[in-house]
């Protein structure tokens, strides 16, 4: 399954990077990508798992940038 979601309030580009990058480790996840200039993250991951793969995504990402919220 692939999903958009919209982010807000991430701060910079390196920390999009880290984001994404974090992300793409994660069990599950087929693909990822962080856009810092349209605030978008796009998520591939298995179907069967993808809320609580979504769930781990939102950890990895308040650990990288506490203040960016994913717009779920």
């Amino acid at each position: 399954m692939k999903k958009i979601y919209k982010l807000r309030d991430l701060d910079c580009a390196n920390c999009a990077a880290k984001m994404e990058r974090h992300i793409k480790k994660l069990e599950g996840v087929n693909d990822a990508s962080v856009n810092f200039l349209t605030q978008k993250m796009t998520v591939d991951a298995e179907d069967s798992r993808f809320e609580e793969i979504m769930d781990e995504v939102v950890r990895v990402c308040r650990r990288v940038e506490p203040d960016c919220v994913i717009c779920r």
